[in-house]
Parts: structure tokens; C-alpha cells; sequence
């Protein structure tokens, strides 16, 4: 309950806009950004100067977010640039070309923050090779972008400041709603399994973002990139769109607005505290790092350390998944 309570109810940032020097000449990506959180990560990032790629499905709400951004009084007098990335993380198929934009364009990715997510969308809902929806879109899709993606960022750590090359996995509250181990496979596919509750299977998906940043850590530490997964906190963002409209009133009652939860991505992907004895952690909001749940913990060591060796198949699950499209 201790762990619940402190990040639902989360003392002051004390990472926010003042604490963000000056980013000429960095380049990061930013999925899901047209709207809430990731919108307002994007704005930050493109007032220090940033190159800044929104990520998203709709060319239409990225033109509306890019010219809503430079319009506004924090962004008066940028020397960032802002560019429209067309990015499906539910079309897997879809994804390589994307990346490759990224890759024909840049010499350096730095920042890479895995902000978009679905949560709770229709009973059913697939992506278009079948996948659950939210396992496809939060997890799989995401862990193709970032294959793709890591020549250009391993390239980048040579020429960029010790630690500063970082990639932020967005999670959740992973100590509530979320089944014993963080994770369940169905033992006749091998595959996550489809859980009848929606809110543990959604969270299952954001206990995955957690197993990819402690397996990318525990994997490519060596390679210099920083990994770590984040709970942004509660806010009233889009994501509650398919929420049930009294639970979405209270949500825009008691919630903060998604500039906070942009702080909770930003310590991650910007703060000096991170060095590579952190690689793997885990943030809370409204930037500092928290505790895992002991059963997730669990889940995060390979069976030969003692562990469950849980995180270690699912990566090994989604690498198969998206082997042909990688």
C-alpha cells in the first residue's frame, strides 16, 4: 500500500523546465505525441532546442500539435526543429519504414521515449497481424522501433557525453491491478495470455515496458545507451478515452495535468542523477526512483540468478514475434 499510495500521490517535481539545459544539436523521438504527456515532453524538448520527431499515426493532429507547439509563449524563439514521424506501433509491418526515415535523415538518435500506449480498447481489439491490441501496441511495436533503431544510438554514444544516450519505456502504477509475477503466458501458445480483466491486461502490457528496459540493461549495458522504465503518474490524458464517463469525470478531478507526467519522462531521459549504475530502473513520479513489487523483481532475474527468469522469455517472445519485420 506504501508503494501505491507515494506514487499516486507524489510530492513536488523537482525536475521540471528550469532543470533542462540547453539541447542544441540533440535528437529525439517522442511516440504518441500529438496529445498529453508525450505532447508536453515534445514542447519541453523543443524549447531547449531539441530535434524533436512526434511519432504518431495522424499527419492531421501531428500538424495541429507542431503548430499548437511553436506557437506557444515557452517555445517563442527555439532554434529546435520539429518534424512529423508517421509511426503505427499496431502494424508491425509498417514499422521498418519509419525508422528507416529516421535513419536516412540522422546522424544521432539520443533520446528515445516509448511514450505511446492503448489502454482498454474494445473487448476483442487486434493488431492487424492478430496481436491483443494493447500487447501489440505497447509492447511489440515498441520493441521493433527500438531494434531498429539501436545502430544509430550505439553510434551516437561515441560522440555524445557519458550516459546521456538513454531509451524511456512508459509504464504504470505496477504495484496495483497487476496479476502475481507482473506476467501470465498461455502454456498452449507460448504467447502472453489475453486475461479477462481489462485492467490486468492492460497493466500486464506496462509490466512488459518494464521487463524490456531491466532486459535491454541487463543485455546492451555494455553498448553505453541507458534503459529505463517509467510511471509517468496519474493525469487526464486521452489514454482514458475508452474509460466509463463517471470514472473519466473523477479522473479530470483528481488527476494532474500531463505536463507533470512529462516530468516523470524527462528526469529519465535528461537528468544528471542517472548514470549507468542506474541502468534498468525504474522512475516514479514525479521524477525519482522507485521500488518494484518483490514478485516483479523476481520476474526480472534470469532463473540462474534465482530469479523467475519471466522478463527473459518475454523478450525472447517478442524478438520472435518480430523477427520478420525487424
Amino acid at each position: 500500500m506504501p508503494i501505491t499510495f507515494g506514487q499516486a500521490f507524489p510530492p513536488a517535481p523537482t525536475f521540471t523546465e528550469q532543470h533542462i539545459p540547453d539541447l542544441t544539436g540533440k535528437v529525439t523521438i517522442v511516440t504518441g505525441s500529438t496529445s498529453g504527456v508525450g505532447f508536453e515532453a515534445a514542447a519541453i524538448l523543443y524549447s531547449k532546442n531539441a530535434t524533436v520527431y512526434l511519432a504518431a499515426r495522424s499527419s492531421e493532429k501531428a500538424t495541429t500539435a507542431i503548430a499548437a507547439i511553436k506557437g506557444s509563449a515557452e517555445c517563442a524563439g527555439s532554434r529546435g526543429t520539429l518534424r512529423f514521424l508517421s509511426l503505427d506501433l499496431s502494424d508491425l509491418p509498417s514499422i521498418k519504414s519509419s525508422a528507416q526515415e529516421v535513419l536516412q535523415r540522422e546522424t544521432r538518435l539520443d533520446i528515445l521515449i516509448h511514450n505511446a500506449a492503448v489502454m482498454r480498447p474494445p473487448p476483442g481489439s487486434t493488431t492487424s497481424l492478430g496481436h491483443d491490441l494493447e500487447m501489440g501496441t505497447n509492447c511489440l511495436g515498441p520493441f521493433t522501433f527500438n531494434d531498429l533503431l539501436l545502430p544509430l544510438m550505439r553510434h551516437t554514444v561515441a560522440n555524445a557525453p557519458k550516459d546521456s544516450v538513454r531509451v524511456v519505456w512508459l509504464s504504470s502504477i505496477i504495484a496495483f491491478g497487476v496479476v502475481r509475477g507482473g506476467f501470465v503466458f498461455d502454456d498452449r501458445t507460448g504467447s502472453p495470455a489475453v486475461l479477462k480483466d481489462a485492467l490486468e491486461n492492460y497493466m500486464q502490457s506496462k509490466v512488459g515496458n518494464v521487463f524490456f528496459a531491466s532486459e535491454m540493461a541487463r543485455r546492451m549495458g555494455t553498448d553505453g545507451i541507458i534503459s529505463l522504465s517509467v510511471n509517468p503518474g496519474l493525469m487526464k490524458t486521452e489514454l482514458q478515452r475508452h474509460a466509463p464517463p463517471i470514472q473519466s469525470t473523477i479522473m479530470g478531478i483528481v488527476f494532474k495535468p500531463p505536463r507533470y507526467g512529462a516530468y516523470s519522462e524527462l528526469f529519465a531521459a535528461l537528468s544528471s542523477q542517472i548514470t549507468a549504475s542506474q541502468n534498468g530502473a525504474f522512475i516514479i513520479p514525479w521524477g525519482r526512483f522507485g521500488p518494484i513489487p518483490h514478485h516483479i523483481k523476481q520476474a526480472l532475474s534470469p532463473k540462474s540468478e534465482g530469479g523467475t527468469g519471466v522478463a527473459e522469455k518475454f523478450w525472447d517472445w517478442c524478438e520472435k514475434e518480430t523477427a520478420a519485420y525487424r
